[in-house]
């Protein structure tokens, strides 16, 4: 072997030396700090074996029926912060985090909205919160909360869907925007594998190292990515849950539309107009939010125009203030022997 390739072979040796010792460090660094924010951030909550893995749920309140929060896509318990202290003023109100996400285990794949009512249900059952219960679910949990009336409907008296996701929203965008969105759905979920990665390698975490927000840091774990990249790449699954999960009867619905656009019309993503955007909105609160709205022979829209879709963050008194309707309404419902 000549001088040259000896050379060649200890100077791959060593990069790979040191690339294996940094990962060591970087996942070490993970750990280290991961275990730093769970002392500096106490858990909200409690712990429930739900069969062989925990959920994080935090219930306060007194009174029935109870009122159950589902967050959105990637949202956390403590989305509902300044939902929660409102609700429990009247009754007994519980957040919780999905497997995966917040102070919860990871939960089995695939995260359908299937498999997270049923985890709901188990959740509700060992944690000792007993029915009847009011639905409230923002974004994509609202599809959770539907799968989970029509597969407990004897639970459920009521509910409000806080600009939620309708099954049909991709099939109903204009041509355009469909196309923006079936290549995010393919870009999307490998973004997110690459983040986990990051993640377990400790530099995502190095790279955040200011961030003072708890939420920064509880999203800053492998199985928080992981969880998320399944609920968004199993949509259509679980679009098509909720399409045999049925309608509610005449239990009490209120759902809740925000009417200011979040979208910024200065920087649209490529091949997408301001006409198209004008178009989506139109489908969105024109038609699949008042489709929404006639689940139920009881169901209303109420129009929240001075908030974009975080309308939990924006306009907490108008969630409150739903739920508040909806739980007198239900108190007269009388749940099947």
């Amino acid at each position: 072997m000549s001088n040259a390739t000896t050379l060649l072979r200890n100077i791959a040796l060593t990069v790979c030396g040191l690339v294996i010792l940094l990962a060591i460090v970087g996942v070490s660094y993970q750990a280290i700090e991961t275990k730093a924010d769970a002392r500096r951030f106490p858990q909200k909550g409690r712990l429930i074996d739900v069969g062989g893995f925990r959920l994080n749920i935090n219930c306060t309140g007194q009174g029935s029926p109870t009122v159950i929060l589902e967050t959105g896509l990637g949202g956390l318990a403590m989305a509902w912060r300044q939902v929660q202290p409102g609700i429990e003023e009247f009754t007994r109100v519980c957040s919780y985090d999905r497997a995966g996400y917040g102070w919860s285990d990871p939960g089995p794949m695939p995260r359908t909205s299937g498999q997270i009512a049923k985890e709901l249900h188990t959740l509700l059952l060992n944690a000792g919160e007993r029915g009847p219960y009011i639905l409230v679910g923002h974004s994509s949990g609202g599809l959770d909360v539907r799968v989970y009336n029509g597969m407990y409907p004897g639970e459920v008296v009521g509910m409000v869907l806080v600009e939620a996701t309708h099954e049909d929203t991709w099939r109903e965008m204009p041509p355009d925007v469909r196309k923006w969105s079936e290549d995010q759905a393919k870009s999307f979920p490998r973004t997110l594998r690459f983040r986990a990665l990051l993640i377990s390698l400790g530099i995502a975490r190095f790279m955040s190292r200011n961030e003072t927000e708890e939420s920064a840091h509880l999203i800053l774990q492998p199985k928080y990515v992981n969880a998320v990249r399944s609920e968004y790449s199993n949509f259509e699954k679980s679009a098509s849950e909720v399409r045999v999960a049925g309608t509610m009867g005449d239990k009490p619905l209120i759902v809740l539309t925000a009417g200011k656009d979040s979208a910024d019309p200065e920087h649209l993503p490529k091949g997408i107009t301001k006409e198209d955007l004008k178009e989506y909105g139109h489908v969105w609160i024109d038609e699949l939010q008042v489709r929404e709205s006639h689940l139920s022979t009881r169901g209303k829209r109420i129009m929240v125009p001075d908030s974009d879709h975080m309308i939990p963050n924006e306009r907490p008194d108008a969630v409150i203030s739903a739920v508040h309707e909806v739980w007198e309404a239900a108190r007269s419902v009388q749940l099947p022997g």
